[in-house]
């Protein structure tokens, strides 16, 4: 890791986001891919946006493909952009998911619904149907069960963990945030991080 990649996940607290309880996972998720809870993170900041007080979704999702490699990196290792506003027809209608992924490491298709207003339950349902297309008419045979990961400003805890409980599909609800930390909780959370990092020399050391 390098210095200015050491100090990104320090600003934008990365650490906490890998560790924190994971109610925003599926049981389908934690079911299905034991490791997904160090693989994918809670929050991802996309400050390299710029984005005003009000946008659109087409402007959020139209400015993560104009500077993709900053998302991914915000999105966690081995992550592969297919397109956006991937068709699904299903009968005679036909759907787009926002942004469609492959994961290397866990062999999958990973499906963003990126919304600009707080988490809802019905959210689910909709992620839950794109996923159910893309397992039965473009996922390859040698492939895992899709994943879905919806991506919003905000989201209350109890109800995402409502609403994963007895979702059996592999789907997650995470944060996008405009700005990276304050620079005071940035130097709190780095005091702490060499804190862990004394503590943990010393007891090497017994």
């Amino acid at each position: 890791m390098t210095f200015k990649e050491l100090q990104r996940c320090i600003s934008n607290d990365t650490y906490s986001s890998l560790l924190g309880a994971k109610h925003n996972l599926s049981k389908g998720l934690l079911d299905t891919y034991s490791n997904a809870p160090v693989l994918f993170k809670d929050t991802a900041f996309i400050d390299f946006l710029g984005l005003p007080q009000k946008y659109t979704e087409k402007k959020l999702r139209m400015g993560l493909v104009q500077h993709m490699k900053q998302f991914i990196l915000e999105l966690g290792k081995d992550f592969l952009f297919v397109d956006q506003e991937y068709t699904l027809e299903v009968g005679a209608s036909v759907f787009k998911a926002d942004l469609l992924f492959f994961h290397r490491g866990l062999q999958a298709l990973v499906a963003v619904e990126l919304k600009r207003r707080k988490f809802h339950p019905k959210d689910l349902g909709q992620l839950e149907f794109y996923l159910e297309a893309l397992d039965r008419d473009v996922k390859r045979t040698n492939e895992n069960p899709s994943i879905g990961i919806i991506l919003c400003p905000e989201a209350d805890k109890t109800v995402v963990e409502y609403a994963m409980s007895r979702s059996m599909s592999p789907t997650m609800v995470a944060e996008y945030k405009r700005q990276l930390i304050p620079k005071e909780k940035m130097q709190m959370l780095l005091q702490e991080y060499c804190d862990l990092v004394k503590i943990k020399k010393g007891g090497d050391d017994d």
